[in-house]
């Protein structure tokens, strides 16, 4: 996925992006929570019919299993249920797939001069939109009280002119603090 900014269509007009603006895909978690990635860490959205995800026992239980991701196993995880929120096997839907958020992640390693590519599937409620935001507009916290299940994977918060908040999320954060034990996720 290329890094360089592209015009966003939305709500029927063209942005363009702003001096020091990032792109940052918009997604929701249960109950009425707000998220954005930026969408230099994600590989690709997909639709998941329900039924295609293979369950994997002795797994957390916001490890929903795995999925034939092209010819490679791609480990799933229900992000609300990962941050302390409203698992989504708790959602009221007649919904027919899940949506799911591709994220990356390169880790290079010096001393063997290696590079080791992960990958990992985060399932949301609903994905939304394109946000331009200026990471200097990102703060660290608010003085509300945090979810601690939130905080390891938290880049801060994004207050928008129009009022609305949102949790900035870092996909980095999220592949490296999966448990070790599973190192299975790739």
């Amino acid at each position: 996925m290329s890094s360089e900014p592209f015009p966003v269509e939305i709500s029927g007009k063209t942005q363009e992006p702003s001096a020091g603006e990032q792109q940052f895909l918009r997604f929701s978690l249960l109950p009425d929570t707000t998220a954005i990635l930026p969408v230099n860490q994600m590989t690709e959205v997909l639709n998941i019919p329900l039924g295609q995800i293979v369950p994997i026992p002795h797994m957390p239980p916001w490890v929903m299993g795995v999925y034939n991701w092209r010819g490679e196993v791609l480990w799933l995880v229900d992000l609300g249920h990962l941050v302390g929120l409203t698992p989504i096997y708790q959602e009221h839907s007649s919904r027919s797939y899940y949506s799911a958020i591709v994220i990356h992640h390169h880790h290079i390693h010096k001393e063997q001069k290696t590079v080791a590519r992960k990958t990992l599937g985060l399932v949301v409620n609903q994905v939304e939109d394109m946000e331009w935001c200026n990471p200097d507009w990102i703060q660290s916290s608010l003085e509300t009280n945090i979810n601690s299940q939130l905080v390891p994977f938290l880049r801060g918060f994004w207050l928008k002119e129009d009022g609305e908040i949102f949790i900035v999320l870092d996909g980095n954060s999220m592949i490296a603090n999966m448990p070790q034990s599973q190192s299975n996720f790739s």
